[in-house]
């Protein structure tokens, strides 16, 4: 099992909509990644470490699929629209970063 981390680093005046990222674009792109993708997640960053720090991501997203290339495969089709989507929720470069997961969940 693979998770597929969309990353968007904090930048003081960026803009970046977290209703349309988690009510339009979010489930646009598990209806394009359809079987490819078990789950999404989507968090909001609040704070950084220190108090009164703004947090290092104003937002990040987790895919969590089978393999690299089945996530690969299902977003290809798809990637001119994912990429025209971005404008709509944000102006900040997203980082993604492909890890495996190896604790699922940590209550077992």
């Amino acid at each position: 099992m693979i998770k597929v981390t969309v990353m968007y680093p904090y930048t003081e005046g960026a803009r970046f909509d977290h209703a349309y990222y988690r009510d339009r674009h979010m489930p646009m792109m598990k209806a394009w990644l359809g079987n490819a993708c078990a789950y999404y997640t989507v968090e909001k960053g609040l704070a950084g470490r220190a108090p009164g720090a703004p947090p290092a991501f104003v937002a990040m997203c987790a895919f969590i699929c089978d393999s690299v290339e089945g996530y690969r495969a299902a977003i290809q089709e798809h990637s001119a629209e994912i990429m025209g989507d971005i404008a709509n929720y944000t102006d900040i470069a997203p980082v993604i970063q492909f890890s495996e997961v190896v604790v699922e969940r940590s209550d077992r």
